[in-house]
C-alpha cells in the first residue's frame, strides 16, 4: 500500500551525483569495426605503392629492372646486369671524374638534406610560420614530394593541401629561409597545388664581379650587366622598356649604369644606338663623356636635352604612324637611351620651379610614349618617396639596390615585393651592386649583382669606342 506524502511536507526530486561527491563521468568508448580499420590500412598501402614510382623513380626503376632480369634470365642474368652497371659506373668515373663526383655528391647531399633538414623540421617550421594550423593534424600539412640539389641551392617540391595557395608561401619566404637556415627563399609555382621552394645553401653573390669583357656583339634587349643568384647572367633589357635604379649612396648605382653602357659599346660604335647623358653631380658620368652622343650637367641644359629627346621621339612616332608598330635600330633611327644619373635633382631639388615642371613633363612623355619608337629612359635615384619622384609607375622594370627603410622596398618594386623575399633594406653595405630586380609582368623579385666597372675600365672603353677613336679598334 502506497503512502501519501503529508500535506505541507517538503517534496524533493531525485538529483544526479556530482563530481564533488566522488563520482567519475567518462565518455562512452565506441570501437571502430575491424573491417573499417582493415580497409583504412589497405587504402594507405595502395596509395603508398601507387605514389612510390613518383617519389622514388630511380629506386623503383632499379628494383623493377633487376626483378625482370632475374625473372627472365635467372641469377646469371641479374649478375650480368649488375656487372654492366658497375662497369658503366667505373668508365664514367675514370673518363669524367669531376662529373661523376658531382653527380654522386649531389645525390647523397639531396638524400641527407631531405631526411635530416627538411623532413625533420618541416612541420615545426610551417606551424610557427603560420602555414599549418597545429602539430596534431598531419593530414592537413603540405607534403614534401622531392628534394633535389645542385651546386648552389636546394629545391624542395611541395604538394599543397586544399585551401592553401602558392601566394601563402610567397608571403612567408622570410620565415621559411630563417627556419631552414638559408640566406633566402624563392617560391616557384608549378601549378595551383604544386610549388617548388628554392633555398640557396650559401650566398653566391658575396664576391665582387669584374667588368665583363668588351665585345663586338650586342643585344639591346639582353645586355649582360652582372650575375643572378643562381649563377646565370643578369641580362638587362633596355630596348622596349624603361629602367629605374634606386639605392642609397654607395649602393652600386654606378655599377649598373656603367655595366649597361659597357654592354652597349658595339652599338654605340656602329651608330645604331646612342646615349644621351644627364649628370647633375658632374662626377659619375663625366669620366666617360666621350662615349655619349649628348651630355648635360646643369638644370637648364638637362631640361633642354630632355625636351630635344621628346621632340625627336614625337617626330619619329609621326613618321612611323600607320607604317610600323615597333622600332628596329638603324643608323638613321638609332636606339636612344636617355641616361639620368640623379633624376631627383630635376624633379624635386632644383630651385627653379619651372625647370622642375618642364623636366617632369618631359620624363613623363618619354616614359609613356617612347618604348615603341626606340627611346628608353635609364634613371638612377636615391630617395624613392613620392614627393621626390612621382613617376615610378612609368618605369616597367625596377632595380632596388640597398635601401634605407623596409617601406621603401615596396615603393620601388611594387606592393608585396618585400613579402616575396626582396629584402633590399637588409643588403650588406659591403656588397655594393647587390640588388633585387622586378621585371614587367613578373611579380617575383630576383636577386642579382652588377659587375664593377672601374675607372681603368672606363678609360679603356673611351679609348676604344669614344669620340675620335677608331670604330674598328680591337676590343680588349
Amino acid at each position: 500500500m502506497l503512502r501519501q506524502p503529508k500535506v505541507g511536507a517538503a517534496q524533493t526530486s531525485p538529483t544526479l551525483p556530482t563530481p564533488a561527491q566522488g563520482v567519475r563521468f567518462t565518455t562512452p568508448i565506441v570501437e571502430t569495426p575491424g573491417i573499417v580499420v582493415l580497409a583504412s590500412w589497405i587504402w594507405r598501402l595502395t596509395r603508398f605503392l601507387v605514389a612510390l614510382p613518383f617519389r622514388f623513380p630511380v629506386l623503383v626503376a632499379t628494383v623493377t629492372v633487376s626483378f625482370a632480369a632475374w625473372w627472365w634470365l635467372g641469377w646469371p642474368g641479374l649478375a650480368g646486369l649488375w656487372a654492366t652497371a658497375a662497369v658503366t659506373s667505373l668508365v664514367w668515373w675514370r673518363t669524367w671524374p669531376d662529373s661523376y663526383r658531382t653527380w654522386v655528391t649531389l645525390r647523397m647531399l639531396a638524400w641527407w638534406r631531405h631526411v635530416f633538414v627538411y623532413r625533420r623540421h618541416w612541420q615545426p617550421v610551417l606551424v610557427i610560420s603560420g602555414l599549418a594550423e597545429s602539430y596534431q593534424e598531419r593530414r592537413y600539412l603540405p607534403r614534401i614530394r622531392r628534394v633535389t640539389c645542385d651546386t648552389w641551392a636546394d629545391r624542395v617540391r611541395v604538394s599543397l593541401v586544399a585551401g592553401t595557395a602558392p601566394a601563402d608561401f610567397e608571403h612567408r619566404v622570410t620565415e621559411l629561409a630563417h627556419g631552414f637556415a638559408a640566406p633566402s627563399c624563392r617560391v616557384i609555382a608549378n601549378g595551383p597545388r604544386d610549388i617548388t621552394l628554392e633555398f640557396p645553401r650559401h650566398d653566391t653573390l658575396a664576391e665582387p664581379i669584374d667588368a665583363f669583357p668588351m665585345t663586338h656583339y650586342v643585344e639591346l634587349d639582353a645586355l649582360p650587366v652582372g650575375r643572378r643568384e643562381d649563377g646565370s647572367p643578369w641580362l638587362l633589357k633596355l630596348h622596349g622598356t624603361h629602367v629605374l635604379v634606386v639605392g642609397v649612396t654607395g649602393a652600386g648605382k654606378g655599377s649598373v649604369i656603367w655595366s649597361a653602357v659597357r654592354a652597349m659599346l658595339p652599338a654605340l660604335a656602329d651608330g645604331t644606338a646612342q646615349v644621351w647623358a644627364i649628370d647633375p653631380k658632374r662626377m659619375e658620368l663625366a669620366y666617360g663623356r666621350d662615349l655619349f652622343a649628348q651630355h648635360a650637367d646643369d638644370g637648364e641644359s638637362a631640361v633642354a636635352l630632355l625636351e630635344r629627346a621628346v621632340a625627336d621621339m614625337q617626330e619619329r612616332a609621326q613618321r612611323y604612324a600607320g607604317k610600323q608598330r615597333s622600332h628596329v635600330p638603324t643608323t638613321d633611327d638609332p636606339f636612344v637611351v636617355v641616361l639620368l644619373d640623379e633624376v631627383a635633382f630635376l624633379t624635386a631639388y632644383h630651385p627653379d620651379r619651372d625647370v622642375r615642371r618642364r623636366a617632369e613633363n618631359a620624363i613623363a612623355t618619354l616614359t609613356s610614349q617612347g618604348r615603341s619608337v626606340g627611346f628608353a629612359v635609364l634613371a638612377a635615384l636615391q630617395d624613392p618617396r613620392k614627393e621626390v619622384m612621382n613617376l615610378r609607375n612609368l618605369f616597367p622594370d625596377k632595380v632596388a639596390l640597398r635601401l634605407d627603410e623596409a617601406s621603401q622596398v615596396d615603393m620601388v618594386l611594387g606592393e608585396g615585393a618585400r613579402e616575396r623575399g626582396a629584402e633590399a633594406h637588409l643588403i650588406d653595405p659591403t656588397f655594393p651592386g647587390v640588388a633585387y630586380v622586378r621585371l614587367e609582368g613578373s611579380p617575383a623579385p630576383v636577386r642579382v649583382r652588377a659587375a664593377y666597372v672601374s675607372d681603368d675600365d672606363i678609360t679603356a672603353m673611351t679609348e676604344v669606342y669614344g669620340a675620335g677613336s677608331s670604330s674598328d679598334g680591337e676590343a680588349s
